[in-house]
């Protein structure tokens, strides 16, 4: 069996910044004018020690301050240790935050260009990965045009189609699939399942717990700067939980201090039932980028969906009912065709779907020239979140499956939601507590 090689290993790291009270203590102790210690020291990395191997998908995940952002910039070289080493084999390509790595003054191609070049590569290498970057960027004239005028879906769109075609082979990410619309979000989990059958190296820092259990090999768990343990995602997110409500199992007391304030805060929340839930309605969306395809003897013309209330919409409140819509015209006399649709996640993980057959709705032959109103009705019990709708007409031509014509991913569908349970689907459960 072959040994694993190591594609990063990081032994003992520590990164402590001084902070000081006022700027003038910063300034006497640069000039020498001190003699006591007028800062305190803060580690934003305490002793972590980490290995990846190659070919791995490696999340890293904690709370805000715990250290993540950080232990990726010295990983890329952004930043210089206070301690300990890092050692990295294999050419990485980093999307960090954004503005990492771009001259704001510079447009598109320009930036295109100082990023390969910083990576190593030589301008005839750069023009031959143009067309694969501006293709996946997908932003237009806007290339040409200085990167300080991007809103932030054109700016990561760019920095994220530099990061994945220069060929890396070790691709580091940080929270940058946070930004940009759903549709651009799935692509780059696409993307991603593709450097993943390719044996590239990832390493992935997200807040995005079922991004962290559907890609990841292996989960790292940081607070406050120190290693809290590592295994699979399942393993980590369950402590992570216990972290964020101030239920982690520490050794000891010290070790409880590791708790910040917001996770103070989440763990008083949970005794007391509050959630805190950020959603954004928004307007109907058709994915530019669809798949399409079937032969054509029947068209899915018109699609929408409504809410309750019957209003046209892409954002529907979580437990209320709402109705997808279709209106497919038939070119050819057809027995039988079967309407169905699917609802998949941005990661492409099909959560729910039915189709006429199933239900059994429909089960007629309709001839050419007819045109038919299908709508799907149903009470939406989704947890918050985007997802993606996808239509289709088939049917079976004596033994044979037929596919007349199928929309992939055609819609944007928003959840919106104040309470959101374990997995999927909400199973709205009724709860009574009764003393005896």
């Amino acid at each position: 069996m072959d040994e694993k090689q190591t594609a990063i290993q990081v032994k003992e790291l520590e990164k402590a910044y001084k902070l000081y009270d006022k700027p003038s203590d910063r300034l006497k102790e640069a000039l020498g004018l001190v003699r006591r210690k007028r800062y305190k020291e803060h580690y934003a990395l305490k002793g972590v020690d980490m290995t990846i191997y190659q070919g791995e998908t490696v999340g890293i995940i904690g709370t805000n301050g715990s250290g993540k952002s950080t232990i990726l910039k010295i990983i890329t070289g952004v930043l210089n240790p206070t301690k300990g080493s890092v050692e990295v084999n294999g050419r990485i390509s980093a999307l960090l935050e954004l503005g990492a790595g771009f001259n704001m003054e510079y447009n598109g191609i320009e930036n295109v260009y100082l990023n390969g070049t910083m990576i190593g590569f030589s301008k005839k290498e750069i023009d031959a990965k143009m067309d694969d970057i501006l293709g996946f960027a997908d932003i237009g004239d806007y290339v040409y045009q200085p990167v300080k005028t991007y809103s932030s879906g054109m700016f990561v769109r760019l920095a994220f189609a530099v990061a994945i075609n220069i060929d890396p082979e070790i691709l580091i990410v940080d929270e940058a699939l946070s930004v940009g619309d759903v549709f651009f979000q799935a692509k780059c989990y696409h993307k991603f399942e593709e450097f993943k059958k390719m044996g590239k190296t990832i390493v992935f820092v997200s807040h995005d717990l079922s991004s962290i259990s559907k890609y990841c090999d292996r989960v790292v768990l940081l607070n406050q700067g120190v290693k809290l343990g590592e295994g699979t995602p399942k393993e980590m997110i369950d402590a992570y939980k216990q972290v964020l409500v101030g239920q982690y199992p520490f050794p000891n007391e010290e070790d409880e201090n590791l708790l910040n304030d917001k996770e103070i805060e989440a763990a008083a929340a949970a005794k007391t039932g509050k959630k805190h839930s950020e959603t954004e309605n928004t307007d109907s969306m058709v994915n530019p980028d669809l798949l399409e395809y079937g032969t054509k003897q029947a068209l899915i013309e018109e699609y929408y969906i409504t809410d309750e209330a019957g209003r046209n919409c892409s954002a529907v409140i979580k437990g209320t009912q709402c109705s997808i819509h279709m209106k497919v015209c038939f070119k050819e006399e057809i027995c039988e065709p079967i309407f169905a649709f699917t609802i998949k996640n941005i990661k492409g993980v099909e959560i729910t779907g039915t189709n006429t057959m199933v239900e059994k709705a429909f089960l007629e032959p309709v001839k050419a020239g007819s045109i038919k109103h299908i709508t799907f009705t149903q009470k939406l019990d989704l947890q918050g979140g985007e997802y993606l709708l996808s239509l289709g007409v088939t049917g079976y031509e004596q033994e044979d499956f037929k596919v007349y014509h199928r929309l992939y991913d055609v819609m944007n569908l928003t959840v919106i939601s104040d309470k959101d349970t374990v997995g999927y689907y909400d199973t709205n459960s009724k709860i009574e507590v009764i003393e005896e």
